[in-house]
């Protein structure tokens, strides 16, 4: 029950699997997991997925009653700059949102690798 509402939420919010785990701190395997029901998402991972705009209390319970269904992220959990480009990202064709997450995948990894040598980002 738990894992067909986190998919409903998912789709809801215009998320691509990749990008709903990150929120988690999880990796896209993991949240197929949990969507299948599986296994389930801990507390501080549906913390995070509330960051997304994630409607914790509906995943959980199944009622939208219980508080009001969050359309987009909340304010306060996102800086200007992140809420602007979580909004530029969900304008994205499907294509085009694969091809940002590649990117921005990309270069985590290569700032995990110049914090590893020293380095202070990308030369």
């Amino acid at each position: 029950m738990i894992g067909s509402r986190l998919k409903q939420e998912r789709e809801r919010l215009g998320y691509t699997q990749p990008a709903f785990a990150e929120f988690a701190g999880a990796k896209r395997r993991t949240l197929i997991d949990w969507e299948k029901g599986v296994s389930s998402p801990t507390a501080v991972q549906l913390s995070g997925l509330a960051r997304a705009g994630a409607d914790v209390l509906y995943i959980l319970t199944g009622d939208r009653r219980l508080a009001s269904t969050v359309q987009e992220p909340t304010p306060w959990l996102l800086n200007d700059r992140q809420a602007a480009l979580l909004g530029h990202y969900r304008k994205l064709s499907e294509a085009d949102k694969q091809a940002l997450e590649r990117i921005a995948a990309a270069l985590a990894q290569l700032a995990k690798v110049n914090a590893a040598d020293g380095g202070s980002g990308v030369d």
